[in-house]
């Protein structure tokens, strides 16, 4: 297989919203490349990108997919990115190896949507240049100037048209080529050049196009000026210095279905996509903490991001590896700095899709695959054990939907674990783990599809069914008042009896759990009881006595009691607090306490009003808000919820923010439950006292 210079690669994310052609366009760009010999089409499931059998039954993408072309002696890495945002995981993944994102909208949805936005902002994380593409041009309701203008509106003069239609009674009729200044009819996704047409919406978009040109340098603002035509040279010269340094944002025309404009399109990732070379000056921290700047140079000290993997059960471990610098060969001892560990180098493959071919190394600038890694994650840095240095990992977005994961078949238990545990590998963007309160195995995603699609990989790859439930809330008890009761154990049945006698006050503190103290005289309660009756106190808050919740808050100071000289015991003395528990803590006003979570979310100005009004049918209090400051338009909420009360949350500020909408909780602490909330609590657990 071939190898390439660094300036002769591109690495392109291809990113968007959910059915805007994204895989489509990726499989027109392989084909026409003659990377693959036919048109796969993502309804029939033949796509090289979505190779994973969830994908091919759900006709979407799921996670980010890698495939390689070469087009005019240029290697270009697509990197095809899921749109729904309860994949928002392979998103991260694509930013992170890429240099460029190919922001992908659709003339017939004629709109800059939320995924386009969320494409842009994650190109904007990372630093990446950016290319549109306005995709289904030929489509029937097509309106590709109204896109255009919206797109204007947003990015304003940085937007370049490079690739247009030119359209006559509604129609698409040619393609044209600003940079070449020559236009294209294209029939059966073959191209013909034909005479420039002229019009005036072409001509005001060729001032635009000049202009952006004109930007980059005096000599060709001089040019413009005068009235002269740039040559092709110039222009591609100009744009290219423009979409490196982020001042201009290329616009191509095209259509992946028909190929209209797609070698166009390839043309224009070679010539404008930032080659691995020209986006070097990636930052690593050294051994010392000392940041080091990278060149990509395969010379360099060796630096590479692991940004993907695929947990394959019969394949085995699938590690997806951009490197930065240095190179990786069969030979390289595979150095991890999170673990500051080396294990053996595993086999490297190029990624084409679901397919793999044996390649002898990933050099800088480059993405591989790297075979059977069993201690590398997503995320970790690839380096050398004399110079070790650590690249910045993934910006993945946090699960917020929790889901209890329970057993079909009982005994599936581990297999459940062990599954979930590979799968979580393979996704950054879940958790899993067990509540050692609730004993249950919590899985946590993005969002109801996510979590759908991971139980529906979870039957698939290791053969376990499950039934997914609301997680049980993690609920306290505590008491309200003092009170002083007496627990006196006293049993004969022949020989030595049992007696121990206790007086116990119990008042409500600030402990997380027990406060326990002694205030006993004349030693109406020996000392080497006091741990036994401690104990006994201890083993009964475990349970509450409204609905078996533990107890939290509780002071219990010992105070008096008696005992005999004979037949007391640590065990007597034991139950005779657990009995001074049972008959005290009804008497002492308890009440159910339930956790509260600090909700932090980000919202757009106009959904506010619904947001807030959703968080107080909650419960919830409002703290603040305040705009974001690089996030025009987006205000931060903050407020306290019930943690009870989230469960739909994720899916209600995906609904009411049409997707822009993001938010995190973290447990605050816990606080008393109304009344009415209260007892259907109790109703719902009244079994669990007395388990």
């Amino acid at each position: 297989m071939k190898t390439y210079n660094s300036n002769n690669i591109r690495n392109i994310a291809v990113a968007g919203h959910a059915g805007r052609g994204k895989t489509t366009l990726c499989e027109a760009m392989l084909f026409t490349a003659g990377a693959t010999d036919r048109l796969g089409k993502v309804a029939d499931g033949t796509t090289v990108m979505d190779y994973d059998a969830e994908e091919k039954k759900r006709g979407v993408s799921l996670g980010s997919s890698v495939a390689s072309l070469e087009w005019k002696d240029v290697k270009i890495n697509l990197i095809d990115t899921p749109g729904l945002f309860d994949f928002a995981g392979g998103l991260a993944e694509g930013a992170r190896a890429a240099g460029c994102m190919l922001i992908v909208t659709d003339a017939e949805k004629a709109k800059y949507d939320v995924g386009a936005e969320k494409a842009f902002a994650a190109a904007e994380d990372r630093g990446l240049s950016k290319i549109f593409v306005i995709n289904k041009t030929d489509a029937e309701n097509a309106n590709f100037g109204n896109l255009f203008e919206e797109l204007k509106e947003i990015h304003g003069n940085k937007l370049c048209p490079v690739v247009v239609p030119y359209i006559e009674d509604s129609k698409i009729k040619y393609i044209v080529n600003f940079a070449q200044n020559k236009a294209y009819e294209y029939k059966n996704g073959k191209s013909t050049v034909v005479d420039m047409p002229h019009s005036e919406k072409l001509d005001a978009m060729r001032d635009m196009f000049n202009e952006s040109v004109a930007t980059s340098s005096d000599e060709l603002m001089e040019k413009y000026f005068n009235g002269e035509p740039f040559t092709e040279v110039e222009a591609l010269t100009g744009l290219l210095h423009g979409v490196i340094d982020g001042s201009i944002y290329p616009v191509y025309a095209c259509s992946g279905a028909t190929l209209e404009g797609v070698d166009l399109l390839l043309d224009g990732l070679v010539n404008l996509g930032p080659s691995a070379t020209s986006k070097t000056g990636e930052t690593a921290l050294d051994a010392n903490g000392n940041e080091v700047v990278l060149a990509c140079n395969p010379e360099g000290p060796l630096a590479a991001i692991c940004f993907k993997t695929v947990a394959d059960p019969f394949v085995g471990k699938l590690s997806y590896v951009k490197t930065i610098s240095g190179k990786i060969t069969a030979d390289t001892p595979c150095y991890i700095a999170r673990t500051g560990e080396s294990e053996r180098m595993g086999k490297i493959v190029m990624p084409h899709g679901g397919k793999q071919e044996e390649y002898s190394e990933i050099s800088a600038g480059d993405i591989g695959i790297i075979t059977k890694l069993a201690n590398l994650k997503t995320g970790d840095t690839i380096t050398s054990q004399k110079n070790p240095l650590t690249l910045r990992g993934l910006n993945v977005p946090k699960p917020c939907m929790p889901m209890a994961v329970n057993a079909v078949k009982k005994g599936d238990e581990e297999k459940i674990a062990q599954g979930l545990i590979k799968l979580m590998e393979e996704d950054p963007s879940i958790t899993f783990a067990t509540n050692k309160e609730t004993k249950e195995q919590i899985l946590t995603g993005l969002g109801e599809q996510h979590i759908d699609v991971i139980i529906a990989k979870l039957k698939a790859k290791f053969g376990v069914d499950v039934a997914l439930s609301a997680p049980k809330v993690a609920y306290r008890e505590a008491i309200k008042k003092k009170v002083e009761v007496q627990g006196r154990y006293k049993k004969q049945s022949g020989g030595h009896g049992q007696f121990g006698d206790v007086w116990i006050r119990f008042e409500p503190c600030d402990a997380p759990g027990l406060e326990f103290a002694e205030e006993v005289v004349g030693g109406a309660v020996p000392k080497n009881f006091f741990p036994a009756v401690e104990k006994g106190l201890q083993d009964s808050i475990l349970k509450g006595v409204l609905a078996g919740f533990p107890m939290v808050g509780l002071k219990a100071t010992l105070y008096d009691g008696s005992y005999h000289p004979v037949d007391s015991s640590e065990m007597s003395f034991k139950t005779a607090a657990s009995m001074a528990y049972k008959e005290g803590i009804p008497k002492a006003n308890p009440v159910i306490l339930e956790p509260v979570g600090t909700l932090v979310a980000e919202i757009p100005d106009d959904n506010m009003g619904d947001i807030m009004g959703d968080i107080t049918k909650r419960r919830g209090r409002v703290l603040g808000m305040e705009p974001i400051e690089d996030k025009p338009g987006m205000q931060t909420i903050t407020a306290e919820v019930p943690m009870a009360e989230l469960a739909d949350f994720p899916t209600v500020i995906r609904s009411i923010t049409r997707g822009k909408g993001s938010f995190t909780v973290e447990f605050a602490r816990y606080e008393e439950a109304p009344e009415m909330v209260a007892a259907k609590i109790i109703e719902e657990n009244k079994d669990n006292k007395d388990d």
